[in-house]
């Protein structure tokens, strides 16, 4: 199987480009859009990619190649800045407001209506574009014949970058610190024009400190509501292509979407990180960009490609591998289901008694848990992004910092495939608590792989939208639904379940330290086998992956990516600290790009600290810098957040900074204390 990207060139002679064209917005307002069309071909069906992430600059590597691919193929393709964002006007005040899935309605069908399309419109997009593609599809623009949704989910409070299991992510606070830097860069003057100050002075004025606005809302409230089309799938009324990986943070939907949604679908699962399949990451790579094709053949030229004739969901089976930081290639294979959920799916019982899984349960005296603050070091990214060492390490450190049930070596292979949960017969000394859950495999020689993991905020055992304190030392039965996951266990390994009170700093730590009761026996972990079929037959093999010629920027200075674990032996404090320059631009800190005459910088550092006893030492920050310039223009920004808690509040501090050719020509800060609702 071939992990190669080939690069097309000769497709660039069937493209025709326009930088910027201005799409009018009822209210005045006028969203910036690029276009890639083919030549000699109109009208063609058009598909649109609708995210905040700058069109002109920071996404122009990444847009070249797949955006001129699909034009190449016979399609008009429109990449739209959001409201506030890029080259567009307004000011954009938060993940998917009704404002933005608004317009994304009316860039439809403003598309639908040029002279380039033919009527019909596809929308796809990844992460923001991805969860986009499914809102604005809810709303059934009558021109949407289409989506593909990649790494994407049904619901912003479940499975997003803020709460996991009721528990704050610190993701939380990285993404949000990213977004509200993101936004405050400026418009190109080349595009808007002299207008680009006053445009520039708006969004900074108009800035929202996104950690602040979603450490407010705590629980499952309006704020994610809108937008979860979880909440009634029936709303749409489109094809829909859910796409993930096994590293992203977002696969869980792709199972959800299958089994709620009405309409045509299918799902692909490989075991990419948080990036498009051609990219994949780990490997192996496959042909998306064909594969994306040969849907929208279907669904927006009539083609009968035979893409709905295959099988529903396409998943990669990962083989057992020993721990590392990252992987260039998961081993495994792809397997399918003909629908989700499916019936060749049991489930497998297993008993956590003191110290071991097994098929009869063995109750005895409860078993006592307090991990340490610690627990979590080993974890990795909540995402991956296909950076380097940001896989989960060997679990053994974590596994010392929690309880583990082990049963014996495994005597054949099994598989599993879908959602693993873990039952907890539990009481607990406090009435705020969590837990974090990891289904490892562990080697004879005791490395200790983590194949998934799930986390509950036990005051949400019962509800997300109305949580409630635990009673100290009351018993009851938790559920802890884990991430979904293919994965085949290999004969001789142990299957090992892994119970921690905390996991920093993927969460944000309970305000006390938690002792655990856990009873052996009735407590219990399922798992989803899938039967190993000896004669099975591989679907086809995906063609090999292969885009468009894209952008060659130049990098100028390049840094190296570090991310390390420091420990202080007199104050038990460690610190976790990731350092990353280039974003789009691999390791480069710096970028130059000769087609728009533009110097393009951006680096962000990010440290978590935590005390080994006391919870209320943790803190989060986050530092940012951007820099363009083009001659005479030169705009830097620079921002630092940072989170701590307190018993009863959380504390953010936050800072921005803009420069105009060196002159600091804006500032805000934020100083906010946020209660704490059980978390």
């Amino acid at each position: 199987m071939s992990d190669e990207l080939t690069v097309r060139p000769e497709l660039l002679d069937r493209v025709r480009e326009v930088e910027n064209v201005f799409i009018p917005m009822p209210d005045g307002t006028r969203l910036a859009a690029r276009l890639f069309l083919p030549k000699d071909e109109a009208p063609v069906p058009a598909i649109l990619e609708y995210i905040p992430y700058r069109k002109r600059d920071f996404m122009r590597a990444r847009d070249e190649p797949m955006h001129r691919y699909f034009a190449a193929h016979g399609y008009a393709v429109v990449r739209v800045d959001v409201r506030g964002s890029g080259d567009s006007d307004g000011v954009l005040e938060d993940e998917y407001c009704a404002q933005e899935l608004d317009d994304g309605v009316r860039v439809i069908d403003w598309i639908s209506q040029q002279e380039f399309c033919d009527g019909s419109v596809g929308m796809m997009g990844i992460s923001w574009g991805g969860f986009n593609a499914l809102q604005v599809a809810a709303l059934q623009p009558p021109a949407l014949k289409a989506i593909i949704t990649l790494c994407a989910a049904d619901d912003r409070y479940a499975d997003d970058a803020h709460y996991m299991g009721g528990c704050l992510l610190n993701e939380n606070m990285q993404w949000g610190s990213i977004l509200m830097t993101y936004n405050a860069m400026p418009p190109d003057p080349e595009i808007v024009g002299e207008r680009w100050r006053d445009m520039w002075q708006q969004r900074l004025n108009g800035l929202v400190a996104f950690p602040e606005l979603w450490t407010r809302h705590q629980w499952r409230d309006e704020q994610w509501k809108h937008g979860s089309v979880s909440d009634d799938l029936s709303a749409i009324r489109c094809p829909v292509y859910a796409v993930g990986g096994w590293a992203d943070g977002y696969s869980n939907a792709i199972g959800r979407l299958l089994a709620g949604l009405t309409v045509p679908r299918k799902g692909l699962v490989g075991p990419w990180a948080h990036t498009f399949p051609h990219h994949g990451y780990p490997g192996p790579k496959i042909g998306f960009l064909q594969e994306a094709i040969r849907w929208w053949d279907h669904w927006l030229k009539g083609h009968d490609t035979g893409i709905m004739a295959e099988p529903q969901l396409r998943a990669w089976m990962q083989d057992s591998v020993p721990p590392a930081a990252q992987y260039d290639v998961r081993p495994g294979r792809w397997i399918v289901e003909d629908a989700w959920p499916t019936t060749r799916i049991s489930a497998k019982r297993l008993a956590m008694n003191r110290r071991q899984l097994a098929e009869q349960p063995d109750r005895g005296r409860p078993m006592t848990l307090r991990s340490p603050q610690l627990a979590g070091q080993v974890s990795g990214e909540w995402c991956a992004f296909g950076s380097p060492g940001e896989m989960p390490l060997d679990q053994r450190p974590d596994d010392g910092r929690s309880l583990v049930f082990d049963s014996e070596p495994l005597m054949h292979r099994t598989e599993i495939f879908g959602t693993p949960v873990v039952e907890i017969d539990v009481a607990s000394d406090q009435p705020v608590a969590m837990v974090a859950v990891r289904l490892c495999e562990v080697t004879p020689d005791g490395a200790s792989t983590r194949v998934t993991y799930g986390l509950l905020n036990l005051a949400h055992r019962s509800s997300h939208e109305n949580p409630e304190p635990l009673v100290p030392g009351t018993r009851q039965l938790i559920r802890v639904p884990l991430n979904d996951i293919a994965h085949a266990f290999s004969p001789g390994n142990r299957i090992r379940v892994a119970v921690s009170t905390s996991y920093w700093p993927i969460a944000w730590p309970a305000p006390e330290p938690v002792t655990l009761m856990i009873w052996p026996g009735t407590s219990s972990l399922t798992l989803p086998v899938r039967p190993v079929l000896p004669n099975e037959t591989e679907p086809p093999a995906f063609p090999t992956a292969e885009e468009a010629p894209g952008l060659e920027h130049e990098p100028l200075r390049a840094l190296p990516f570090q991310r390390t674990v420091e420990r202080d032996l007199v104050t038990n404090e460690v610190v976790y600290t990731l350092k990353s320059d280039g974003g789009e631009f691999g390791d480069h800190s710096h970028a130059r790009l000769d087609e728009i005459d533009l110097t393009l910088g951006y680096a962000i550092a990010k440290k978590y600290r935590i005390h080994a006893t006391d919870p209320l030492r943790a803190q989060t920050e986050v530092v940012q810098r951007i820099e363009f310039e083009r001659g005479d223009w030169r705009v830097r920004i620079e921002s630092s957040t940072s989170l701590k808690a307190e018993r009863e509040h959380f504390h953010f501090k936050a800072e921005l900074r803009a420069f105009e050719s060196g002159d600091q020509v804006f500032i805000k800060a934020w100083d906010e204390r946020i209660p704490r609702r059980l978390v």
